[in-house]
């Protein structure tokens, strides 16, 4: 059988399209018997010759007396309490979570329990230690009733971690499980505390970074924490929208200024994209090589009366700030983060 959808996704300007740190989520619920299905799933764009293809098998299994499904990701759902009815909810793909921000949510549904029955839910780091423990009531019919079990974000360890659950007085046999990832960042997996502070050298809130570098390996989630509340700039949302912007901007430093020394992140061109954002205008003089004698990139910035000069002295493509270049940005930066 074959299924095919279309789906229009809308952007602002072009430059949207071109990113690489944002997903669609597309979803298509196929009702189908049980056994075991060959899925194959492509994914085209009309404007462009760009097409993505993934392959797996799956087993659709037949249910006689009690069973419970697979525990599912989700962002939000709705139970349902008939088999016929579409499911509402919207999956979270690769079961993430980033650190101290949103709760991580699984929907899970029990067929032939009867709705108040529990289900015991617990979640496991990467050392198989049990970090969070509790049972969720069932809702919904005789025949299908589900349960949308909540891990708060402070019971959640980071890394990699197993969730697993079953219903209440069954055995191990019973038990479904499902793996989940919490990082310091939706953007990137990062699952390093070490590695994280490395990744913020050039955040704004320095004070802030320094005390997560000063702090007790004890102490580490209760100051993320308190960083991650006192530098989001909406606190209404679950998102720190500063944080995943900054993170936006590492991965797209690494993406499109990588030098043969290094990532792209730590190179000057990336370090002031991060920090300044995209400039106004670039212009490449290495075409004028052959009458300088060095490679060069001017970089400027309109809004803050800035150009940046980057040279390749050794002709190796490794861009540096010029002297003076340097001592401008770090005017400019110091500007741009004092405190108003």
């Amino acid at each position: 059988r074959q299924f095919a959808t279309d789906e229009t996704v809308r952007v602002r300007a072009f430059q949207e399209a071109q990113r690489a740190d944002e997903s669609v989520i597309y979803q298509q619920f196929i009702g189908v018997p049980p056994g075991v299905y060959h899925v194959s799933v492509t994914v085209r764009d009309r404007g462009s010759p760009s097409v993505a293809h993934r392959e797996r098998t799956d087993t659709v299994p037949r249910f006689s007396g009690q069973g419970m499904s697979e525990p599912l990701a989700v962002y939000q759902s709705t139970g349902r309490s008939r088999a016929s009815e579409v499911p509402n909810l919207l999956v979270n793909p690769r079961s993430t979570v980033s650190y101290g921000a949103d709760s991580l949510r699984f929907y899970v549904e029990v067929y032939g329990a009867r709705p108040g029955a529990r289900v015991a839910a617990r979640a496991l780091d990467q050392a198989g230690q049990e970090m969070w423990r509790d049972t969720v009531a069932l809702t919904g019919s005789d025949n299908l009733a589900t349960a949308l079990v909540t891990l708060r974000p402070g019971a959640l360890p980071v890394g990699e971690g197993r969730f697993e659950v079953q219903p209440l007085g069954q055995g191990a046999a019973a038990t479904r499980t499902a793996r989940f990832l919490v990082s310091f960042s939706e953007q990137w997996a990062i699952t390093n505390y070490d590695q994280m502070i490395s990744l913020l050298r050039y955040f704004d809130r320095q004070d802030w970074v320094d005390k997560l570098r000063q702090a007790p390996p004890d102490q580490r989630p209760a100051v993320w924490r308190e960083f991650y509340k006192a530098t989001d700039p909406v606190p209404v949302t679950p998102e720190n929208e500063a944080l995943e912007a900054y993170f936006r901007r590492v991965q797209f430093a690494n993406q499109r200024f990588r030098e043969s020394g290094g990532p792209g992140w730590l190179t000057d061109r990336g370090e002031v994209y991060i920090c300044l954002g995209e400039p106004d205008d670039v212009f490449d003089f290495s075409t004028d090589v052959a009458r300088s004698g060095v490679r060069g990139v001017r970089w400027t910035y309109n809004t803050l009366r800035l150009t940046l000069f980057f040279q390749d002295q050794s002709g190796f493509g490794r861009f540096r700030l010029t002297p003076l270049s340097r001592a401008e940005f770090q005017r400019v930066l110091a500007q741009v983060r004092r405190p108003k």
